[in-house]
């Protein structure tokens, strides 16, 4: 008898006798049951051996027999919901406590953080949303491109913690001319679903990409040779390693991307597979033929709370539910946290090309009137204080590119505006409430909608938004780390004047053509927010909670720390 079945027949029993013990006799359980007196037997004879109840058989015809019960229906019922929250059937135990969510929320915090499960070390994660797409090639949030760091391999890389090229799926590469790279692949690499990575993977990969302005150069791709693969460009690119180490380039398995699944259960060759992945969890689990070193941790699974802290990572054993404030998703920290300001900003972009701020008048107003420090007042009221965030005057911490004057130009007429703001983020809708008070004291309606990310980076309905809310981390400090922002999808080229996004286009064209110059990404930060075209607003604090479970935990410039290195510590 299966052990669902057994407490399915403990609730007919406890049901029967209203949980309290009793004199019965054996034609009684054989009833409640509906099953014989043996079967009956056994039944019982089960219970008592899982410690549930005791069953004392009365000597003599006529004599009643003892039942006392030890667990109630409720105790039960939670063992039975604890072990499918432990095995992550998160839809299971939600049904089974009658969609009660946050008592889901509850019994998921006991399970979180490091443990160890026949023999296989698990870390479990707190996340405030899920995952619906890891595909690299479409707009990715932070914790997006992460997970896509985790799942894929590019051909070339960028170390996180020297911030330098260096080989990944190819270890080594060289130019035969201005507009010809060759990269050399490693032999034998295989896909988590146990197929060999083939040349034709890479082509198709790349090929996806060419209809996005940051890789339109790339004209074709070609393998001459096994494990050899010759990018042929339009424009010379003296950066191209660099270029294609961004996670929009990984290397994905042609035949499982172009499936209906491809973008939720991706198959990569990084060290980490997707196992589960639904609105409740996403389990990767180690890729053991990896071919690099084998991950440490056997497996992470990133639970879905609505309680999740945003920006900070727990990836301890002794998580404090107390420390999640459920109304804001914000973390209270101390000083072991490994914290660092994220590597951008979020922003006001204003729509220069078909919005309000075509006209130089409202542009120039919403630039000097809006400020992260005019904005402070208003989200004090709104308690935004535990998101800790840092006034931006530029796109990167240390940039001094917007007014920080006091004064400002009236608002040219009363006027209502659209703003956008991508979905299931706690932060913005808190912004832009604080935006909207702001501006209604100078006689202008703000209007607050909701786009899906990807909406945002690819605007459907352009002319009708004046404004987007926006956010953006660029993952390092390195100049260049600019540059697939500026370029990649629809975002920025849809609400500048098409002859300025022209030019910076060409500007980077003709960066890449140039050898060993840095790339002046200061000077583009400061004439975006000159021109009007986007109004820095705050810095953000990210990183990972400070925990003495784990060995070698180190936050990235995106908040999240590298699966694979961390590991718990024996205790002997």
């Amino acid at each position: 008898m299966s052990g669902q079945r057994l407490q399915t027949q403990f609730s007919k029993i406890y049901a029967y006798f209203s949980g309290r013990d009793s004199d019965t006799n054996l034609e009684t359980m054989a009833d409640i049951l509906c099953c014989t007196r043996r079967n009956a037997r056994m039944v019982l004879n089960k219970m008592a051996e899982q410690g549930w109840l005791s069953w004392d058989p009365a000597v003599g015809r006529g004599k009643q027999s003892r039942l006392n019960f030890y667990r109630t229906e409720s105790d039960l019922q939670m063992r039975r919901v604890r072990k499918w929250v432990q095995e992550g059937k998160l839809d299971a135990a939600l049904e089974e406590l009658d969609n009660d969510a946050e008592k889901l929320a509850r019994l998921i915090q006991e399970q979180l953080g490091v443990s160890t499960q026949e023999g296989k070390q698990i870390i479990r994660l707190p996340y405030y949303r899920s995952f619906p797409t890891l595909n690299p090639t479409k707009p990715l949030r932070r914790s997006e491109q992460h997970l896509v760091t985790q799942i894929f391999n590019g051909l070339t890389r960028i170390n996180e913690k020297t911030e330098l090229v260096e080989p990944d799926l190819a270890h080594h590469w060289e130019a035969i001319s201005p507009q010809q790279w060759r990269f050399y692949l490693r032999p034998a690499v295989k896909f988590h679903d146990g197929s060999l990575l083939h040349a034709d993977d890479v082509i198709w990969s790349l090929k996806v990409l060419t209809t996005n302005p940051y890789f339109a150069h790339i004209d074709r791709i070609e393998a001459p040779e096994d494990n050899v693969i010759d990018v042929f460009l339009s424009r010379a690119d003296n950066y191209l390693p660099e270029t294609l180490a961004i996670p929009m380039a990984a290397i994905q398995s042609k035949k499982v991307a172009q499936t209906k699944d491809g973008d939720r259960m991706p198959v990569g060759t990084g060290p980490y597979r997707v196992a589960v992945n639904n609105e409740r969890q996403l389990v990767l689990k180690a890729h053991d033929q990896y071919f690099g070193f084998r991950a440490l941790t056997d497996e992470i699974e990133i639970w879905v709370l609505d309680s999740a802290a945003m920006c900070y990572l727990q990836p301890t054993a002794s998580l404090d539910p107390t420390a999640l404030d459920s109304r804001q998703g914000a973390l209270q920290s101390d000083a072991s946290d490994r914290l660092e300001l994220d590597e951008g900003c979020n922003y006001l972009l204003l729509n220069r090309q078909t919005g309000i701020a075509k006209d130089e008048r409202w542009a120039t107003y919403i630039r000097q009137r809006v400020s992260s420090l005019c904005l402070l007042p208003y989200l004090a009221k709104l308690e935004i204080g535990e998101y800790r965030l840092i006034n931006a005057y530029g796109l990167v911490p240390g940039w001094i590119h917007s007014n920080v004057s006091s004064t400002s130009t009236p608002a040219p007429a009363q006027k209502t505006l659209r703003l956008v703001h991508q979905s299931e983020n706690p932060l913005f809708p808190l912004l832009a409430l604080a935006l909207k008070q702001m501006l209604a004291e100078d006689g202008v309606t703000l209007e607050i909608d909701t786009v899906p990310y990807e909406e945002m980076m690819i605007p459907k309905k352009a002319k009708k938004i004046d404004i987007w809310l926006c956010g953006v981390s660029f993952g390092n400090k390195r100049a260049d780390s600019m540059l697939p922002w500026l370029t990649n999808f629809e975002h920025l080229s849809t609400a500048m004047p098409r002859d300025e996004f022209d030019d910076l286009y060409e500007n980077i064209a003709l960066w890449r053509e140039q050898s060993e110059t840095a790339f002046d990404s200061e000077a583009i930060g400061r004439s975006l927010v000159e021109t009007s075209q986007l109004v820095p607003l705050f810095h953000i604090w990210l990183g990972v909670v400070d925990s003495a479970d784990l060995e070698d935990v180190s936050s990235n410039r995106v908040g999240w720390f590298d699966f694979k290195s961390v590991w718990k510590k024996p205790l002997i």
